[in-house]
């Protein structure tokens, strides 16, 4: 049983009684918190406030299930949307999953077995979905310590000398009558243009349009304040990615991890665009979003490499991965990852 924490909110949309009445038996067994009924497609649409999951009947008194699913889906973080069916409606099914469902149900006597399986896997990509989010978080906010960090060390090496200078020539002038007059004058002198060299310096980090970087130390960087960054520390190209997953958290952060490994991104939103992608330009990557593990949703998202093929399709799953290998993936990332070991593994496939 999940902690209270993590339990999904369920909400049936079903004008069924007999469904409801199951459904409510099923999700008490496996220790979701209560469920939430709604009989028609308003009440849903008005019910979806801090819901995690949905499970949608297709056939409502006032609307389609897929017409909701399109609904559901333009929400602000909507919740994840299981489609009941009628027993099969493979066709109906297939055609909710590529508009966005997470899974489906067929209304036969498998419902209550398969019930809790699919509330289960829905339940942890939604939390893989948070991790990401988390993970993609903490990226920015690494890179942005970074680069303050950089900005830091420019400030020191380029203030600290001018600063100092200045300091002395104050030191000097406080020894008193012991200063004569051109002393006095070549100090002055000295404080200003001391105070020139650091307004210029400000004026440079007001003008930055674009950051370099350059060595300051060996492991220590700074922002370059003087000129383009020297050829030796501009970032290794690595070759070109396509990038195929519809999850727009997961999207963002595997690509901000190829770009940081020195590849060039190409997100598509199909398969049908990756294999025009691939057949235009030379690609060194192609990196997929597996299956759910849904009947009827392909173990590569849609995408069949062909044999051979000159790239390395890299297929990012939950759960057991071979059904992705079978389908031509060389290689397989479990789901949630390791940035640091991704990134790794991605820079070691092209090496």
């Amino acid at each position: 049983m999940h902690e209270a924490a993590s339990r999904p909110r369920v909400l049936l949309v079903d004008d069924d009684p007999a469904i409801a009445r199951l459904v409510r038996h099923v999700i008490g067994q496996i220790g979701f918190e209560s469920l939430t009924l709604a009989t028609t497609g308003r009440e849903a649409l008005d019910a979806l406030e801090g819901i995690d999951i949905v499970l949608l009947d297709h056939q409502l008194p006032d609307a389609e299930g897929l017409d909701i699913l399109d609904a559901i889906r333009t929400r602000p973080s909507p919740p994840a949307v299981v489609l009941i069916t009628a027993h099969g409606n493979e066709s109906l099914a297939a055609a909710a999953l590529r508009r966005g469902a997470d899974d489906y149900l067929a209304k036969d006597p498998s419902l209550t077995g398969l019930l809790p399986e699919i509330l289960e896997r829905v339940r942890r990509n939604r939390e893989l979905r948070k991790a990401l989010v988390a993970a993609e978080r903490d990226l920015v906010r690494a890179e942005r310590l970074g680069a303050i960090g950089e900005m830091t060390v420019a400030l020191h090496h380029s203030i600290n000398n001018p600063l100092m200078s200045a300091t002395a020539d104050v030191d000097l002038l406080l020894v008193g009558q012991e200063v004569t007059e051109a002393a006095r004058r070549e100090a002055l002198q000295g404080i200003r243009d001391s105070l020139h060299r650091i307004r210029d310096i400000v004026r440079q980090i007001g003008d930055l349009r674009e950051i370099q970087t350059t060595t300051y130390l060996p492991g220590i960087r700074m922002v370059d304040l003087h000129g383009p960054a020297p050829a030796a520390v501009q970032p290794v190209f690595r070759g070109r990615a396509v990038l195929m997953v519809p999850e727009e958290g997961l999207a963002r952060v595997v690509g901000l991890l190829l770009r940081e490994a020195g590849f060039a991104v190409e997100r598509c939103a199909d398969a049908a665009e990756v294999e025009r992608a691939v057949s235009r330009q030379t690609v060194s990557l192609v990196v997929v979003l597996g299956g759910s593990g849904a009947a009827g949703a392909h173990a590569l998202g849609g995408f069949t490499p062909p044999n051979p093929h000159s790239y390395h399709v890299v297929a990012l799953v939950v759960g057991i991965p071979a059904a992705a290998v079978e389908a031509g993936a060389n290689s397989v990332v479990q789901l949630p990852f390791d940035p640091a070991g991704f990134t790794a593994e991605m820079i070691r496939l092209v090496s």
